[in-house]
Formats: C-alpha cells, structure tokens, sequence
C-alpha cells in the first residue's frame, strides 16, 4: 500500500455512561453526595456500608474520590460485630459523615446501600473527640424490621457492641469511651442535627 493511503483506525466509542460522566455528573458518583438521605429521614434512612460483618478491616470512604478503601487492618483479634457505614448527606462535628451500625442477619458488601431504622444512639469519645453511633436494623430484614428501641435487644448484643468499641483500638494505644445508650429518640434527633449541618455546610460553600 503506497505511503500516506493507510486507512484510518477506528476510535472506539467511548461508553455512555463514561461519556456522561466526564461532561456532567447525572449519575451518582460520590456515595456521601450524590445518594440521596431517603424522604422518610430520620426516620427511615440510606446507609452506604463500608465495613462487613465479620471482617477485621477497617475500609473507610476516601472523601475525595468516593470510594471505599482499606485503611487498615484492626491490630486487635476482635472483628465488627455487625455491618458498619455511614448515612449520606450528613455532617457530624468531626468533619465526617454519621456513622452507623446496621444490626441484619447477613454480611454485605462494602459499598453497597441498604435502608435502615434508628433503634438508638451510643455516645461515644474516641481521643478526646465526640464521635457518636447510630444503631440501626435494616428496614428489609424480616428478622430486624420489627425493632425500634434498644430494649428490645438482650443486654448480651448491647455489651458485645459497647466492648468492641472499648477494645478495637487498644492495641494502637488509642483510648475510646463509650457512654450509656440513648434511645431512638435521641438517635433520630442526632441524624436531623447532622443533616442540617450537612445542609448548612452546602449552602455556605454555594454562597463563596
């Protein structure tokens, strides 16, 4: 074939979705954003999950690109006793989204979404930092659903959660204290507060 007459190579087609993405955000990207809360919050509400039943490390969400990491793997033989995540489009004072702690029959994969309940609040210190936890039951789990208070769970539940928090971070030397449980109620007032921060922080970053 003579110099300067071979034919053209095809570009690929880039993916609609791909495509999409790269010229505006229509799709969710960022779990903390871009999922929304759920209409029935605080009551009924999102939580991505970051961290399995059963498993000893520690995945967080990466703020800056939205996906799920390992950020490390728990120094002490102790595993989280239920699935663990965040709730969307909320702001605590630590500058993190709310944390949750979702009571289920299953283990679920880190970075999915599933819709949970509130059945209490279990204030918590960890370094000297407030950094509460919702505990919840997922809103689809027939075994779960029915919950919605603390009581109603054996005192034996509660202090395997409250000791693993005491214990997960004692072999980095990190002092954690858990305080008593707080009811529903309290949990719920909790998530709107954190929304409402969360809220009030998006408004002030749009005004700038």
């Amino acid at each position: 074939m003579a110099e300067g007459n071979s034919p053209s190579r095809k570009v690929p087609q880039l993916n609609q979705r791909i495509l999409s993405s790269l010229s505006r955000r229509s799709v969710a990207a960022h779990p903390w954003h871009d999922l929304e809360i759920g209409p029935g919050a605080p009551a009924i509400f999102n939580v991505v999950v970051e961290i399995t039943k059963g498993s000893k490390v520690k995945y967080e969400l990466d703020k800056k690109t939205g996906l799920i990491m390992v950020d490390r793997v728990l120094y002490s033989s102790v595993v989280y006793p239920h699935n663990y995540g965040f709730i969307p489009r909320t702001l605590c004072e630590d500058g993190d989204p709310m944390d949750v702690l979702v009571l289920m029959q299953e283990p679920v994969i880190p970075g999915c979404f599933l819709r949970a309940k509130p059945i209490g609040l279990m204030p918590m210190i960890d370094q000297g930092e407030k950094d509460d936890k919702i505990i919840a039951v997922c809103a689809d789990d027939p075994e779960f659903r029915h919950i919605s208070n603390l009581s109603e769970l054996s005192p034996h539940r509660l202090n395997e959660i409250r000791r693993f928090f005491e214990d997960y971070k004692k072999n980095e030397n990190k002092e954690v204290a858990v305080n008593e449980f707080l009811p529903a109620s309290d949990a719920q007032e909790a998530i709107q507060k954190s929304m409402d921060i969360y809220a009030e922080h998006i408004m002030y970053n749009l005004r700038k």
